[in-house]
């Protein structure tokens, strides 16, 4: 009977809506070296609206760029172009959420704990010395790390709210009581999903794996980091209400434990500021 269900869901997900073509087009030719950046920026501004939405998140608090970008050809002068797919790819998975489900899945509070991860997953980044091309990965990998919950609120949502009711009276990790109600976790939908939408391995691999903790990608570790100190400071919320101690495996590569990692990192009310202003503008 699960068998059947994880097919079903599968298929489920086969039938979620496509990234628009431009940006799947925008993915195809930055995985190119030798794409021209010319080419990249054109398929961008041939699509309006998602030309708004990344000038818009460039030049919100999230970026905090001394001068306005009102291009994005001068975006990616400014910014490089693996910050501009990514931020092609983010503002189309946003698009993906409905406002309402009949799981009552608060998407606002999904998204607010979505953002401020994928921030704080950066600032890790930072701290660990990633190259700064690179750390435009580590926002998307932040951001997209639950999307698989949507993916249970809308296929599946009587069995999604049993597993998120159970999780929150019990205490238990929402990832434990999905695969109990569903026989499949988030972690699990949304590798599948973030293979039906093309994106690299290393960030299908990064939302896949979270919530392990004998990670040896740098990127899923900052992820599954982030992702606590997120919940830990509540932050949002995305349906689980357990903070994983076992993060500890993760935490000697930043030589701090989990809390006084989070004095390090500084004030981050801004970051879950910056995130409403995002979300309500």
């Amino acid at each position: 009977m699960q068998q059947t269900h994880n097919k079903e869901l599968i298929a489920f997900v086969e039938k979620m809506p496509a990234f628009p073509k431009s940006v799947q087009r925008v993915v195809q030719l930055t995985s190119d070296i030798n794409a021209p950046a010319k080419e990249i920026v054109r398929v961008i501004e041939s699509d309006p609206v998602m030309t708004v939405k990344i000038l818009k998140v460039i030049n919100s608090a999230f970026y905090g760029l001394p001068q306005k970008i009102t291009s994005i050809q001068r975006a990616v002068v400014h910014m490089g172009l693996n910050t501009i797919k990514n931020l092609a790819l983010s503002v189309a998975a946003m698009g993906v959420l409905k406002p309402t489900n009949k799981a009552d899945f608060n998407t606002q509070d999904f998204l607010l704990h979505s953002l401020t991860t994928a921030s704080i997953c950066r600032l890790l980044a930072e701290r660990l010395n990633v190259k700064g091309s690179e750390c435009s990965d580590y926002f998307v990998a932040g951001l997209l790390h639950d999307f698989g919950k949507i993916v249970f609120a809308e296929f599946d949502p009587d069995n999604f709210k049993l597993a998120l009711e159970k999780s929150l009276e019990e205490n238990i990790p929402l990832h434990q009581t999905e695969t109990e109600f569903m026989g499949i976790n988030h972690a699990q939908v949304g590798k599948i999903l973030a293979e039906k939408w093309e994106l690299d391995p290393v960030l299908i691999d990064a939302i896949e794996h979270h919530h392990k903790n004998n990670s040896k990608n740098l990127l899923t570790d900052c992820v599954a980091t982030a992702n606590q100190i997120s919940k830990k400071l509540q932050f949002g919320f995305s349906g689980n209400p357990v903070i994983d101690e076992s993060i500890d495996e993760i935490l000697p590569k930043f030589e701090l434990t989990l809390d006084d990692l989070i004095i390090s990192l500084g004030d981050l009310s801004a970051i879950k500021s910056e995130a409403l202003s995002f979300i309500n503008s």
